[in-house]
């Protein structure tokens, strides 16, 4: 799975010399929660997030009269604000690696470049929504964790296992340190077509331990 394949395509956009207030309200009518800025010719200058537009606007407690502030939010342009060093990635980024950098530089979203053009932007959002895909979220069936054998083979057995008895795996995921000194996998699984009890004894010769079934 690549960034492109779960990336906002098209993104609002905004321009440099747009007013905070303007920048507001436009992510209030679109919905997002940040904006790439362009220059006059359509290249990638910066992004602005919404925390930025609301942190530049007076506190509560401001001593400006209600007279004052759209005043002078209104000459206050994004270019002002906005993160000039962006973090990009290439739409052929795998997924998991956009997931990385975002999480490593504690990040919301990466504006997603096709030969230096804008094209998308890949956000927290998106990541979440690729996890839900990922482990069957948006399907019923029985799911299932268990932990295995860091050995090779060990997801082949598992999936021959599930197979061999009828049943049809809808979503996957691992997470490595399962056993009891850190070592082996933990695994979990979305099978349709069997049972609790049906999946689980067709998974018990194939797991070490079997820690959580239920319909869902």
């Amino acid at each position: 799975m690549f960034v492109r394949d779960k990336m906002t395509a098209n993104p609002v956009t905004i321009k440099a010399d747009v007013s905070v207030p303007e920048a507001l309200s436009l992510m209030r009518e679109k919905k997002v929660r940040r904006l790439p800025v362009l220059d006059a010719r359509g290249k990638l200058v910066g992004i602005v997030s919404e925390k930025d537009l609301l942190y530049a606007s007076p506190s509560p407690s401001t001593t400006l009269s209600s007279w004052e502030i759209p005043s002078i939010l209104a000459k206050l342009k994004v270019d002002k604000i906005m993160s000039k060093k962006v973090l990009t990635v290439p739409e052929d980024t795998p997924l998991e690696e956009a997931a990385r950098v975002m999480a490593d530089r504690k990040i919301g979203g990466l504006p997603v470049l096709r030969d230096g053009a804008l094209v998308g932007i890949i956000t927290e959002t998106d990541v979440f929504r690729a996890l839900l895909h990922l482990l069957g979220g948006r399907r019923s069936g029985v799911r299932v964790t268990a932990s295995i054998a860091s050995a090779k083979g060990t997801v082949a057995a598992v999936a021959g296992a599930v197979a061999a008895a009828g049943g049809d795996i809808v979503g996957l995921g691992m997470n490595d340190g399962a056993g009891p000194s850190g070592a082996g996998w933990l695994l979990t699984l979305k099978v349709q077509g069997l049972s609790s009890d049906a999946l689980t004894h067709a998974l018990k010769p194939a797991v070490d331990a079997i820690l959580d079934v239920r319909e869902s």
